[in-house]
């Protein structure tokens, strides 16, 4: 199992990026890597709260890990802290047991002179994953929650 962590700053206060990053509709806008789009089939943003997203490539040429071309995974939040952090667990819906296991999400958030920090500390990340992948797609999305936050 490997990790990744994506430190970011957002123009924009901490409130509005905490609010966020447990809003189904931002979610199903910002979480989401480039060339993917995302639906939110459930999303019960409280500690134990559960949630189920799918992401489905644009290009019918790759792959997904779940069926032809999406990716679904589940979580539940373990635990929310009100304006700082998100922790959350999470799993592929998949047959192929190297993408199996559970993971770990931590966003924590600070204030900055600039706005919010954020740091994104996604643990547990199966073997079938390329952690330079996730990275990638971590920062993509967070390209995208910026696009949210800091103008809105």
């Amino acid at each position: 199992m490997s990790s990744t962590r994506t430190i970011r700053v957002l123009h924009a206060p901490r409130e509005r990026v905490f609010r966020a990053l447990l809003d189904p509709e931002a979610i199903a806008t910002w979480r989401v890597p480039a060339n993917m789009t995302a639906q939110v089939h459930r999303f019960d943003a409280h500690v134990g709260g559960h949630y189920r997203i799918s992401l489905t490539y644009d290009s019918p040429d790759v792959a997904g890990k779940t069926t032809a071309h999406t990716d679904t995974y589940h979580g539940y939040f373990q635990s929310i802290t009100d304006g700082k952090q998100v922790k959350e667990q999470m799993e592929f819906e998949t047959d192929d047991p190297d993408m199996r296991g559970m993971m770990n999400v931590s966003i924590k958030l600070w204030d900055h002179a600039d706005g919010t920090e954020l740091d994104v500390l996604h643990t547990g990340i199966p073997p079938g994953v390329d952690p330079a992948d996730n990275e990638l797609g971590w920062n993509e999305a967070l390209d995208r929650l910026a696009g949210i936050v800091e103008h809105g």
